[in-house]
């Protein structure tokens, strides 16, 4: 097969699963996007976590809320479990890898605020095992996850799950429904008297 058309099948495949991603997604993501902006009016907090590529995918979802996606705001709280190599490392060490995202969330979660679960396949042990000690705590769960959505499915207060087997193209639309829940999130808290980049209110 050409590099061209190898190309071409990557970005053919990824638009296809794109365009079936709003009617699959989009009434959990409006449930998604409810739950984070009432965390944030009543002053709680976004956590996130995930293994791998949505590792990096928590961390850039809380940069968003922390620094700002669009519009000039405050700053939202928001932490990603899988930036503290430290705190990974002692955990696994200590406890067993599974318990390095739950473990963190005993720290720091408390009732009201948001947890986002991470896994493409829905089944990653240590987002399960996370998942299930944030309900003990009282705190909201979103997952995010291939179509079948494995374990999470049953767990979650709220399941994105995108339409694909494809572990590339559901990270892919994975990053899209988090920047439109940051887009979300950041209306919402400008039209309650937020700045706004261009300086109105």
């Amino acid at each position: 097969m050409r590099i061209t058309d190898i190309l071409r099948g990557n970005i053919q495949e990824s638009v296809e699963t794109h365009c079936r991603l709003m009617p699959a997604c989009l009434p959990a993501l409006e449930t998604a996007a409810v739950a984070l902006v009432k965390a944030y009016r009543t002053g709680h907090k976004a956590l996130f976590f995930g293994n791998g590529g949505s590792a990096a995918d928590a961390q850039h979802m809380a940069a968003e809320f922390v620094g700002r996606y669009l519009s000039e705001r405050r700053s939202l709280p928001a932490l990603a479990l899988s930036a503290n190599c430290s705190a990974l490392t002692a955990i696994a060490n200590d406890y067993g890898y599974e318990e390095v995202f739950a473990r963190q969330l005993e720290g720091f979660a408390i009732a009201g605020d948001v947890a986002i679960g991470i896994s493409t396949s829905g089944n990653s042990p240590s987002v399960i095992r996370a998942v299930l000690r944030a309900q003990r705590l009282k705190v909201f769960t979103i997952g995010l996850s291939g179509a079948s959505g494995g374990q999470l499915r049953d767990i979650v207060d709220v399941l994105l799950a995108v339409p694909s087997e494809d572990t590339p193209r559901i990270q892919e639309c994975h990053i899209l429904l988090g920047h439109a829940l940051c887009d979300a999130v950041d209306q919402a808290m400008a039209n309650e008297g937020e700045t706004s980049a261009d300086g109105t209110c």
